[in-house]
């Protein structure tokens, strides 16, 4: 038998309609702007690579024309639509179910509700453009400023990120989690990581929203990178509204060899973390190879957007069943 109320719905029926306010909303933005509503597979043969994120493993039984074996719930549909995009799409979105194994707190659930589009012909700062009148047309705020994260670092904890020696970054890493030895062993990233968790985005919370962009190279993921003031930064933007991150965006990579050299570097970092190597997804390989148009892509987290719109604390109060009452 099922134990007290825990059937029942966490979201209000208030946070439920306004939901569908916000798909209804998105498809109409998108429609206005000519850009193709797909769909592509939540289960696929190929995870990502990423260090920082788990894919949900699924074992699957052999069924005629498929050998089964191991597949992959997508935590974005990122390789699919850029497949499509090879093939001579155009400008595509989605509204798309992700999962990410072993995320759970106020702001993550293992299931998560995503919007992630791409705009041929587009760099950068244009889709920050089109990001920022989403964003700010739902929300009715004002668009988002822009700062580029070397300057964040340099503001808030006059820290210079591209300069400061990783011993001093340790140190503040540690400071900022309250253990000096926590961060002893951790290399110049995961020490950024922690300084944009601890310090930088706190500080964002009286800020409504900021268009973080510039990211050190070694942050790149799946972005084109340039050399700003004699440092490498990625073609890369984080939005923050009120201290929460929202969405990740690129202006995309699209050379096949270094793309395959990022692969490669990820699961080195995974087999020395202990976790599992991923294989490289050969079908975006020969998408790359074939030529992906020049783009930006986006993937904004809609669940994170009901919360900031209804001024919620945590994200099972705009979800129906949070993964405590799937």
């Amino acid at each position: 038998m099922c134990p007290d109320d825990s059937w029942q719905s966490i979201a209000s029926l208030d946070a439920l309609r306004e939901r569908a306010k916000l798909l209804s909303f998105v498809r109409q933005f998108f429609d206005a702007r000519d850009v193709l509503e797909v769909e592509t597979p939540v289960m696929a043969r190929h995870g990502v690579s990423d260090i920082h994120i788990d894919s949900v493993s699924v074992d699957t039984r052999p069924a005629p024309c498929f050998s089964g074996g191991q597949c992959f719930l997508q935590t974005s549909p990122e390789y699919h639509m850029k497949r499509l995009l090879a093939c001579g799409s155009g400008a595509i979105y989605q509204v798309f179910r992700g999962f990410r194994d072993g995320e759970r707190g106020p702001r993550h659930n293992p299931e998560f509700s995503l919007l992630e589009w791409y705009r041929p012909g587009f760099n950068d700062h244009a889709l920050m453009d089109e990001v920022g009148e989403l964003v700010s047309g739902w929300l009715g705020i004002a668009v988002p400023e822009r700062v580029p994260y070397r300057q964040l670092f340099l503001e808030i904890l006059d820290v210079d990120p591209m300069l400061a020696d990783v011993k001093s970054l340790r140190r503040l890493a540690g400071e900022a989690a309250g253990d000096a030895g926590f961060a002893a062993d951790l290399d110049r990233d995961a020490c950024l990581d922690i300084l944009m968790t601890h310090c930088i985005e706190p500080a964002l919370r009286s800020r409504p929203a900021v268009f973080v962009h510039d990211y050190p190279a070694s942050q790149a993921a799946l972005a084109r990178t340039r050399i700003v003031d004699g440092f490498p930064v990625a073609h890369r933007f984080e939005l923050y509204l009120s201290g929460v991150e929202l969405c990740n965006g690129y202006w995309e990579l699209t050379d096949v060899a270094e793309q395959r050299r990022r692969f490669v570097a990820d699961n080195r970092a995974r087999r020395l973390a202990g976790k599992v190597e991923m294989p490289i997804d050969e079908n975006l390989m020969a998408a790359l190879d074939s030529g992906l148009p020049d783009c930006a892509g986006v993937a904004l987290g809609l669940d994170r957007l009901l919360m900031c719109g209804l001024k919620k604390k945590a994200i099972s109060d705009v979800m129906a069943f949070p993964i405590e009452r799937a």
